[in-house]
This record gives structure tokens, C-alpha cells and sequence, in this order.
């Protein structure tokens, strides 16, 4: 096969490096790949008497390319062919590899789902955090992002996808799917993850978003009741953590000045949850769902926040070594 323009040594000579470059690098240095590998490995096809697979590293790395630029199974195909600095990062070579062609791509995909290993990629993620003391299960936020499905009919079926509902935010309505996160209050980080159709209320979800040893849980207006109060008094017995809700104005008055300072206080803190979801939306692009269906976007959310928690405990990890 041809080399690019860019892959010659003479422009190599006079390029900059590229903040693409710069991230795949840092991501290249945090992600654990041999622990990650090691969990697919046993499901993994082995070579026989047809063609030889592809390394599992390198259809590893390619899914997660996937994730972070929000590829299509073709547009990753042809992604491999066009951009040198992506087949770098997953080990190809344009001269003498074969490129993994779009059905190994959905097939790699489909392998990881049939055996719901993004969950285990999830909670393997978490545990390496945890390990390094990045997340110390003091505290947790909870919190829930809408993420779009397509609303029209216009399609074989003549109709929406059933597994989605619509939800009220304020005056808009929404249809799609609800990613309900819960986030340790040190670094920011996702420690729980729970998928559900758009129509499910966050108060029904704070209680399955805690992992059991925290001493305290926060949480906006929506996780708000009479139990979860700011000011309730706390039995000595009591079991499960404190919790910190914002203070709501009372029919007939208006929240007191110290009222209003503590939900400045509570907010900032609680600020920290915001985090995971901007990198979802803004950085990895997942606005809206890829598939059909609660189980498959599930198992893509699993495999977004494992990649979202390493992308901003990069720093620390290095810093850590």
C-alpha cells in the first residue's frame, strides 16, 4: 500500500505535534491494556485453519478509537486508511498490515456485548482508581444526563424506538435514553453507572447509585424528600449516608440568607459531577444514541465512563507513576 504524504521522513522533519497526537499519547500511558486484555482474552477467537485474527490489542485500541471520535464501523475502516497517527496508535502498519475491515470492527463490538465485558472493562477501571487511593469511597454525587434518541417515524419500522420514552426538563420534553452516574466527591470520578429509559425519575435511581460506604451523598432538587433533607435531624444509629440536597424555598417564604449560603456550598461541591458529563458530550461527542435499544447503548455508556474516568484521572496516574 502507498504511505501518505505525511509519513515520509522529510515532513516528519518540519510537522508539529498534533493535539490528536498528544491525546492518543497520554491515553496510550493511563489505559491499562494488559488488564483490559486479559479480561476479553478468554472470549476472544484463537487462530484455526481460517483466516488469522487480528491481535486483541490491536481491535482493543480500535474500539477505543471508536469511542473517542465517535467512528462509525465504516468511517473506522476508512479512518485507518486516511489518518496515519490512528493506525500508529493501533499498531498497523499501511505497507505491510491488513486494515481491519468494518464487519471485524462490528464483529470485535458484538463479542464484547454478547458477553457483557464493557461492564467488566467498567468496574476494572474503577478498581485500578481505587487502588491508586483516586477514589476513596468517602462521599458520592449522584446525578442523570438525558442523551437523545431519534424522536421521528420515518423509518422500515413506521415508528420510535420502544425502549425509549420522552422526559419533561424544565418546559422542553426529551426523548431518549437517561445515564444516571454515581461520582466519588474527591476526584470526580464515576464509581457507579445505571442506564434507563428517558421517563424514569432520578429520585427512584440515588439509593442504586451509592456503592455502601459512604459516609455522605449529594445530589440536586430532583433527589430531594423528607428522609434526604439538608437539615433533618440524624439519629446516632441511623444507617446509610448523609444526605445533602439543596434547601427549597417553603410556600409562603422565601429561604433564609444562611439557607441560600449553604446551597452555594453544597453546589460547588456538587459542581463536580458536571465533569464526567461534559467529557461524554463535549469531548468524546456522545450526544445521541448509536443503537436501537437499552442493552446496546448500555454496554457503549460502560465502555464511554471507563474511558471518561481515565481521561480525567490522566494526570494524577502519570503524576502517581
Amino acid at each position: 500500500m502507498q504511505r501518505g504524504f505525511a509519513e515520509y521522513d522529510g515532513f516528519r522533519k518540519q510537522r508539529k505535534v498534533t493535539r490528536r497526537e498528544v491525546f492518543l499519547a497520554e491515553m496510550d500511558r493511563v489505559v491499562p491494556w494488559r488488564r483490559l486484555e486479559a479480561l476479553i482474552e478468554p472470549h476472544y477467537p484463537v487462530a484455526g485453519n481460517g483466516r488469522k485474527p487480528y491481535p486483541l490489542s490491536t481491535m482493543l485500541r480500535v474500539h477505543f478509537l471508536q469511542h473517542w471520535y465517535g467512528y462509525s464501523d465504516p468511517g473506522m475502516e476508512e479512518a485507518l486508511h486516511d489518518i496515519p497517527v490512528l493506525r500508529r496508535f493501533a499498531g498497523l502498519d499501511a505497507g505491510t498490515s491488513r486494515m481491519p475491515d468494518e464487519t471485524t470492527i462490528l464483529n470485535f463490538r458484538h463479542l464484547l456485548e454478547a458477553h457483557q465485558l464493557a461492564e467488566s472493562l467498567f468496574q476494572e477501571v474503577v478498581s485500578l482508581l481505587t487502588e491508586r487511593g483516586l477514589i476513596l469511597r468517602e462521599g458520592t454525587i449522584v446525578d442523570a444526563t438525558l442523551i437523545a434518541a431519534p424522536p421521528s417515524t420515518k423509518n422500515a419500522a413506521r415508528k420510535r424506538d420502544p425502549e425509549m420514552t420522552s422526559s419533561k426538563k424544565g418546559n422542553q420534553w426529551h426523548f431518549g435514553m437517561k445515564a444516571h452516574i454515581g461520582v466519588d466527591t474527591e476526584h470526580g470520578l464515576v464509581h457507579t453507572l445505571e442506564v434507563t429509559t428517558g421517563k424514569v425519575s432520578d429520585y427512584s435511581m440515588a439509593e442504586t447509585l451509592l456503592h455502601g460506604d459512604e459516609a455522605t451523598a449529594h445530589g440536586d432538587r430532583g433527589y430531594a424528600d423528607k428522609t434526604r433533607a439538608a437539615d433533618r435531624p440524624r439519629d446516632e444509629d441511623a444507617v446509610g449516608p448523609r444526605w445533602f440536597v439543596p434547601f427549597r424555598r417553603k410556600p409562603g417564604c422565601d429561604t433564609t440568607e444562611e439557607e441560600k449560603r449553604l446551597n452555594r456550598v453544597m453546589a460547588a461541591l456538587r459542581s463536580a459531577v458536571e465533569h464526567p458529563f461534559r467529557v461524554l458530550k463535549r469531548q468524546f461527542g456522545y450526544t445521541k444514541v448509536r443503537y436501537r435499544g437499552l442493552f446496546k447503548n448500555e454496554q457503549h455508556l460502560f465502555s464511554q465512563f471507563a474511558l471518561v474516568d481515565l481521561y480525567l484521572a490522566r494526570r494524577l496516574i502519570v503524576s502517581a507513576g
